[in-house]
């Protein structure tokens, strides 16, 4: 419950446009304690952990947070107990879990759905949604089922440059196995 209400204060992010200001270009790594992945995010990124135990968790949730100006880049994962994904279609999970509560916080007659599709990442199921709001103000999100572990990305978007920042953020998440 804890990170759908963040996701959505996130979310909510795209009723107000973000302002753009000049900031350094510092990014960092950030690499899973199990090396099963790794990500560019802005510098400083400040981790955290969430002990809400959703049904199906196996262990807590790890996050990763960062901002440059106004934007906000937030990456996630938690483990879910053994098959429960393996034994599911992950195609399905991918977007039920991407889509979420966006399609209920920002229905399509108010916002527009720029990307909403499922996606592959080395092989493993994800799903991408990208949605504008007033002023061109967006976010973009892409979900990824890997075994059993799920990993979330979310990143806010006002202009080209943030545009170009989110789709770094984006494109860096690196997996340590492809899907045989």
């Amino acid at each position: 419950m804890i990170l759908i209400q963040r996701r959505l204060v996130l979310l909510s992010l795209l009723a107000v446009p973000l302002g753009a200001r000049a900031q350094a270009d510092e990014w960092q790594t950030v690499v899973a304690p199990d090396l099963r992945f790794r990500l560019e995010m802005p510098a400083p990124a400040a981790k955290s952990t969430a002990d809400e135990k959703e049904k199906g968790h196996a262990g807590v949730r790890v996050a990763w947070e960062s901002r440059r100006g106004e934007q906000i880049f937030d990456f996630d994962y938690v483990d879910y107990e053994p098959g429960w994904f393996s034994s599911r279609d992950s195609k399905v999970m991918a977007k039920e879990l991407g889509r979420g509560e966006a399609e209920k916080a920002f229905p399509t007659p108010k916002y527009k759905y720029l990307r909403d599709e499922p996606i592959t990442l080395q092989g493993w199921d994800g799903y991408a949604l990208d949605i504008e709001g007033d002023a061109g103000a967006g976010v973009m999100m892409r979900t990824y089922i890997v075994k059993d572990r799920l990993l979330r990305l979310l990143v806010t978007v006002s202009d080209e440059a943030s545009k170009a920042a989110a789709n770094r953020f984006l494109d860096s998440l690196k997996l340590a196995e492809t899907k045989p």
